[in-house]
């Protein structure tokens, strides 16, 4: 007999900023352009490690990139775009847990507004950069 379990996801909603930029020169890692890489890119380039293939093991890794971004644009057409997306992903009962890629600009601002409309019941994290995902220790 066939089983066709449905696997456990998490899920990466991408906005952009620095965490998704490039910089021209690696060696000048501070002169970059925010938000040039989609999220499917910044995926396809994680170095291979035992929490990666732990969690690729464990999980289906979905992502959606919800805006590119500096996230000094942010705005509240955005956030509410993002707090959406969240919410349909947090009702799918095989989402564990959500990871929003954005710049450190807003980063703030944007995990209050998440905390205030969301209300959710699962891991909602954010993460962003210092450094473009080019430069050497990105």
């Amino acid at each position: 007999m066939v089983t066709t379990e449905k696997r456990k996801k998490i899920v990466v909603l991408a906005t952009g900023g620095t965490i998704a930029g490039l910089a021209q020169d690696v060696n000048q890692p501070l002169r970059y352009q925010a938000a040039v890489l989609p999220i499917s890119q910044l995926l396809d380039a994680l170095p291979p490690s035992p929490v990666v293939t732990q969690l690729l093991s464990r999980f289906d890794v979905t992502s959606e990139q919800v805006a590119q971004i500096d996230s000094k644009g942010m705005t509240h057409a955005i956030w509410r775009d993002l707090a959406r997306r969240c919410r349909q992903h947090l009702d799918d009962p095989l989402v564990q847990g959500i990871v929003i890629t954005h710049g450190t600009d807003t980063v703030e601002e944007t995990a209050f507004f998440l905390h205030c409309v969301l209300r959710a019941n699962k891991p909602v994290a954010l993460t962003c950069a210092m450094l473009p995902a080019n430069a050497p220790q990105a």
